[in-house]
């Protein structure tokens, strides 16, 4: 049984500073994580964002399943452009033979 995507699939590295909160000076964001394995998809795609509103995701990456990459995270991808997260989902399946994973879509 799978229980997370494998390392062969993730042929990318990102970079990850998790966005913490808002303060008076702006987005606060805490360590960067470095070289983080992923697989990145550029293809445009339609969104939720959490307040409801659809958006265009110019990105979407899967990484491990204990990924620390809350919504509005500052992403910079393979290519060196830096995005935003806008929604993080986390796929398990208990019990099946499907890889658990996190799936980011970013601005």
């Amino acid at each position: 049984m799978v229980s997370r995507v494998p390392a062969v699939l993730l042929r990318h590295r990102i970079r990850i500073e998790p966005y913490l909160a808002d303060s008076a000076y702006g987005p606060q964001y805490g360590p960067a994580a470095e070289d983080v394995p992923a697989l990145v998809d550029t293809s445009p795609r339609m969104v939720q964002a959490p307040d409801g509103r659809k958006v265009t995701a110019a990105a979407t990456f899967i990484a491990y399943p204990d990924l620390v990459c809350p919504p509005g995270s500052r992403v910079t991808l393979p290519d060196g452009r830096t995005t935003t997260a806008i929604t993080v989902a986390h796929h398990t399946a208990p019990g099946l033979p499907v890889p658990a994973c996190t799936e980011v879509s970013c601005e």
